[in-house]
């Protein structure tokens, strides 16, 4: 730092300057604001972060309990899907082909000794429902004796229930 006196109507005036720091961290160093905002300055306030945490856990509340209960949904709408469609399909067409259903839903996958006219499989593989159980295949049917009755277990894996997802019921 280099000082020069001046003199100025007989007064000593000193002329102190400072190097310039062309970073900008000069000013930063002696305590002058410039365009850098302090660490206290660039952090939240609690009363924000307080205000954002509470608006999360306003929209969890809202959200969340309408997610939960879905996935089941989605199970028995997935069931129903597979009754009345693809297994209901392969069936149809099997039916076509021979003239008579199926007695088991095995035979949609290997031709047995009394269909001759088999052109399968009309499957890929056994269907199991969404719970992971095999559906269950009548004929002739309990409830549509001239056809079939299918239907899934549900989620307790016991036939007879209410949860059961069936091929007669609309």
């Amino acid at each position: 730092m280099k000082i020069q006196i001046h003199t100025t109507n007989r007064l000593p005036i000193a002329d102190c300057r400072l190097p310039i720091d062309f970073a900008g961290d000069a000013a930063h160093r002696i305590g002058l604001k410039g365009h850098r905002k302090s660490a206290i300055e660039k952090a939240f306030t609690l009363v924000e972060m307080l205000l954002v945490v509470m608006i999360i856990g306003i929209l969890a509340a809202l959200v969340i309990p309408k997610i939960v209960g879905r996935s089941e949904q989605a199970r028995t709408t997935a069931a129903f899907a597979d009754i009345n469609g693809g297994i209901k399909a392969a069936l149809g067409a099997y039916e076509v082909d021979n003239g008579f259903f199926p007695k088991s839903l095995q035979d949609l996958l290997v031709q047995p000794s009394n269909a001759k006219n088999w052109h399968g499989p009309y499957l890929d593989k056994t269907p199991v429902d969404p719970w992971g159980n095999p559906y269950i295949y009548y004929f002739p049917g309990k409830h549509n004796p001239g056809s079939y009755d299918l239907l899934s277990v549900g989620p307790d894996g016991k036939e007879g229930t209410d949860d059961d997802v069936v091929s007669w019921a609309k």
